[in-house]
């Protein structure tokens, strides 16, 4: 990697599959960081069933993309089954959380407020 590259631990160049990029680890949550600012953090995750993230909140809308498998997302009080294709949209400063109901991988995007 260069210092200028702003994306890692991805081929640069040349066509992949987002799901491929990670693989499944038993009894584990398996996380690969594509990039971190301040404002900004994108990262693949590989859930093993059963495995979870108990709830918190982040300061920005966090958005992930269900890559394969199936969650089960918790954003306040709500739950919502979420399957391979489905987008969802947690909003900054709730309280969310998420579940393996069987093995999942996403795709997380975090956008948080500009500190300027």
């Amino acid at each position: 990697m260069t210092k200028n590259e702003l994306i890692k631990n991805m081929p640069f160049s040349q066509a992949v599959t987002m799901v491929g990029l990670i693989d499944y680890q038993e009894e584990q949550v398996v996380s690969r960081t594509i990039a971190q600012r301040d404002d900004l953090s994108i990262t693949l995750f590989a859930f093993d069933r059963g495995e979870a993230i108990s709830a918190h909140s982040s300061p920005g809308d966090a958005m992930v993309q269900i890559l394969d498998g199936t969650a089960e997302i918790t954003i306040g009080e709500e739950k919502l089954t979420a399957r391979a294709g489905d987008v969802v949209v947690m909003p900054a400063n709730v309280p969310h959380a998420l579940e393996a109901v069987e093995r999942f991988k996403m795709f997380l995007v975090v956008v948080k407020p500009n500190k300027n």
